[in-house]
């Protein structure tokens, strides 16, 4: 059985994921998707129980997958649930170089491979950065094409003041 980790912040979760996630459900037996905490991208806009839920939402059409957080070592996690590689998404060459780096990084201290899934190109302009901005000031109702449902709602309600 061949078992892939996908990891990221997924703060929120966006249509480019889902994609990354489905391809990676038909190329691997079993995928694991792990939210991380990030601190290097400031202050999560969800909390890692609400973005794994919302991802284990999103993906339950999906039967080999399953939802975890982590807050330790990507290499660490990936030993732990036994992922044979760390698979990645890529949206164009700055994801790549950054990407690049990491995987190899990730290589040198524990062995793993990474492999890298391109998104398409009708979901790679998509950030979670740029999505968590708009929906920040006021434009929460304007990336329900770029999001899954759950995630619209949820930026709506978190952004949208009762009148």
């Amino acid at each position: 059985m061949r078992t892939a980790l996908c990891p990221g912040s997924f703060d929120p979760l966006h249509n480019g994921h889902v994609e990354i996630f489905e391809t990676a459900s038909r190329l691997y037996d079993r995928v694991i998707v792990a939210a991380i905490r990030n601190p290097g991208k400031g202050e999560p806009l969800f909390t890692l129980d609400e973005r794994k839920d919302m991802i284990t939402e999103v993906l339950g059409h999906l039967g080999n997958i399953d939802v975890v957080s982590m807050t330790k070592l990507t290499v660490d996690v990936a030993r732990e649930v036994e992922a044979d590689v760390i698979v990645k998404g890529l949206r164009d060459s700055t994801d790549f170089g950054f990407e690049l780096q990491q995987a190899q990084m990730n290589k040198a201290i524990s062995g793993m491979e990474t492999v890298f899934l391109p998104t398409s190109s009708v979901h790679s302009f998509i950030a979670s950065s740029l999505i968590r901005q708009i929906a920040q000031f006021g434009g929460a109702e304007r990336v329900g094409t770029m999001v899954p449902e759950v995630v619209a709602k949820r930026l709506a309600d978190k952004f949208t003041s009762p009148r």
